[in-house]
C-alpha cells in the first residue's frame, strides 16, 4: 500500500524508509533559505536533518523562501506535504530513501512584506542562498557586480518593496539596523567563486546605489562566509517519482534524488551563532577559496566538458556519456592536461585521487543526471567553469586546444540542432542571442568570440581565437566523434 507523504503518515512510513528522530513540532526557525530547489533540499536541508536528528540545534529549521512567481508550484508541491521531502541516496551498490523534516515554512514567493518580516525576526540568524550562477548580477566578462542592471536600479529607488533577493536581504537588514537587532549572516551556496564576497559585493552594491551610509553600515556589520557545496542532485521528473512509489511505497509530489556523496566547506565567520554543523560533515576552514577553485574547475568544469559533445551526440544521461569512450577519454585528456595543472594545492587533498572521484560519480548509472541539465546555463556558467581557465592557460603560454575544443561544442550546441537533426530545445536564459551567434560563427568563429559580456579579454586573444577557429571548423566539417578522436591522437 503506498504511503502520501505528510505529517500525519511520518508515524507509518514503509520499513526501509528512515523518519525524522526528532519531534518536528520542536523545530524553531533560525535560517532562511532563498531558493528551495532539488539542490538545497539533497545538501543543506540534509545536514541540518542529520544535526536534529542527532538531538541537536532544533532552534535551526529552516524557513523557505522565493522572489519568482514560477517558485509558487514546488512551494505548493511541499506544502501539500508539511514541508517535508524524501531524499534518495543512489549508486550502483546503493540505494536508500529517508524522509527529512529540516523545513518549517515556506514564505508565498513575492510576497515581499512577509518576507522582510521574517527577514527582520531576531530569530533568524542565517539567510543562506541557492539562486544559481546566473542570480547574482554579474557582468560575465569582469565577473564583479552590475549595479546599472534594470532590477536592481529598479530596487535601489523602492526598498521599501524590493523585488530581487538581494533587494529583500537589504530591506532586512534595514529593519534589523533600525530596530537594534543583530544582523544576521548572509550564506551563500551557489558555485560560484568566492561566493561570499560575491554575495557582500551585491548586497554592498545595492546599498550604496540607496544610502553611502547604509552600504557602510553593511560592510562593517554584516558577514558573508564563502563556502563550497558539492552534491549531484538531477532535477526531479515523474520517473524520480514512479521509481520512489515503486521501490519504497512513497508518495512525493517533490522528491529529491542525488548521490551519496556530498561536501560543504565553510568559513567560519556567523558572528551571531551557527548550528553545529560539523557535527553533520561539514568541514570548516580558514580558507575556502582552495577548495571552491578545485571544484568549479575540475567538477564544473568537467561538467561542461562532457556535456556538450554529448549532447551534440543526443545523449541523454551523463552516465550514458560516461560510457562512451571518446567522450570519457576528452573528460580525462582534458582534466590533466589543461585544468589540473590550473588548480593550486588543496590541504589534504590529493588532485589526482580528486580527479578520479568524480569521474566515478560521473559515471554513476542510477543517478539519472541529465546532459541536458549539465548544458543549461552556459552563458553563465562558462565564465565561471571555463573561461578563467582558459585564461590562466593563456597567462602561461601553455596549450589551450582541448578547452577550445570545449567552447566549440558550446557553440555548435547553441546552433540549436543536434548532429542527426533534432531540435535542441532553448537551454539558456539568452537563448535567442546565444543561437543567432553559434549561426553567424559557423562561418566566421570570431563572431562568437565577440561576445566581449562573456569572453572579456580571453575572446581578445589571438592564440586563443586561433585555437577556437580550428576546433570549431573541424566540428562543423567533421562531425563531433571525429573532432574527439583527432584531438585525442594530437591532429587537431
Amino acid at each position: 500500500m503506498t504511503t502520501k507523504l505528510s505529517l500525519q503518515t511520518l508515524g507509518s512510513l514503509p520499513a526501509d524508509v528512515a523518519g525524522p528522530s526528532y519531534e518536528r513540532s520542536a523545530l524553531r526557525a533560525g535560517i532562511l533559505h532563498f531558493g528551495v530547489g532539488n539542490f538545497h533540499r539533497s545538501h543543506q536541508a540534509v545536514y541540518l536533518d542529520d544535526l536534529f536528528n542527532a538531538g541537536l540545534d532544533h532552534d535551526w529549521a529552516i524557513v523557505g523562501a522565493g522572489v519568482f512567481a514560477a517558485e509558487e508550484a514546488g512551494r505548493q508541491k511541499l506544502a501539500e506535504q508539511d514541508w517535508l521531502t524524501t531524499v534518495v541516496e543512489q549508486d550502483s551498490g546503493h540505494m536508500v530513501a529517508r524522509v527529512t523534516g529540516a523545513m518549517i515554512d515556506f514564505i508565498k514567493p513575492g510576497d515581499a512584506a512577509a518576507i522582510i518580516d521574517r527577514l527582520a525576526d531576531p530569530a533568524i540568524r542565517i539567510v543562506s542562498l541557492t539562486i544559481t550562477e546566473g542570480g547574482y548580477f554579474i557582468d560575465p566578462a569582469s565577473g564583479v557586480f552590475n549595479p546599472t542592471h534594470p532590477q536592481i536600479l529598479a530596487d535601489a529607488a523602492n526598498l521599501a518593496a524590493p523585488s530581487t533577493v538581494f533587494g529583500l536581504i537589504l530591506a532586512g537588514l534595514m529593519r534589523r539596523r533600525d530596530e537594534g537587532t543583530v544582523p544576521f549572516t548572509v550564506m551563500s551556496c551557489d558555485n560560484i567563486p568566492h561566493n561570499g564576497r560575491v554575495t557582500e559585493d551585491a548586497v554592498v552594491g545595492l546599498a550604496r546605489l540607496a544610502d553611502e551610509r547604509l552600504a557602510e553600515w553593511v560592510s562593517d556589520n554584516v558577514a558573508f562566509p564563502n563556502s563550497m557545496v558539492d552534491r549531484i542532485t538531477p532535477a526531479t521528473t515523474d520517473r524520480e517519482r514512479a521509481i520512489l512509489t515503486e521501490l519504497f511505497d512513497i508518495e512525493d509530489n517533490w522528491p529529491v534524488f542525488c548521490e551519496p556523496f556530498k561536501q560543504w566547506v565553510l568559513e567560519d565567520r556567523f558572528p551571531d551563532g551557527r548550528p553545529a554543523l560539523e557535527k553533520a560533515g561539514a568541514q570548516f576552514v580558514d580558507d575556502v577559496a582552495p577548495f571552491e577553485l578545485m571544484k568549479i574547475r575540475i567538477l564544473n568544469g568537467g561538467h561542461a566538458t562532457i556535456a556538450y559533445p554529448a549532447g551534440l551526440m543526443d545523449i541523454h544521461f551523463v552516465h550514458q556519456a560516461m560510457e562512451h569512450p571518446l567522450v570519457a577519454a576528452f573528460l580525462a585528456k582534458l582534466e590533466r592536461d589543461e585544468i589540473m595543472p590550473t588548480v593550486p594545492p588543496v590541504p589534504g587533498v590529493v588532485i589526482e585521487d580528486y580527479c578520479q572521484l568524480i569521474e566515478r560519480r560521473f559515471s554513476n548509472p542510477r543517478i539519472g543526471d541529465t546532459v541536458r541539465r549539465l548544458c543549461l546555463d552556459g552563458s553563465n556558467r562558462q565564465p565561471k567553469f571555463i573561461i578563467p581557465t582558459i585564461a590562466d592557460r593563456l597567462k602561461a603560454g601553455a596549450s589551450v586546444a582541448g578547452l577550445a575544443l570545449e567552447s566549440a561544442f558550446w557553440c555548435r550546441y547553441c546552433f540549436g540542432t543536434t548532429e542527426s537533426g533534432a531540435v535542441t530545445e532553448p537551454n539558456d536564459p539568452n537563448w535567442d542571442r546565444m543561437q543567432a551567434t553559434a549561426g553567424k560563427a559557423k562561418d566566421d568563429p570570431a563572431a562568437w568570440l565577440a561576445m566581449e559580456d562573456i569572453y572579456g579579454e580571453v575572446g581578445r586573444s589571438p592564440v586563443f581565437a586561433a585555437a577556437f577557429s580550428q576546433s570549431l571548423r573541424s566540428v562543423w566539417q567533421l562531425g563531433t566523434q571525429e573532432a574527439l578522436t583527432r584531438y585525442l591522437d594530437g591532429t587537431l
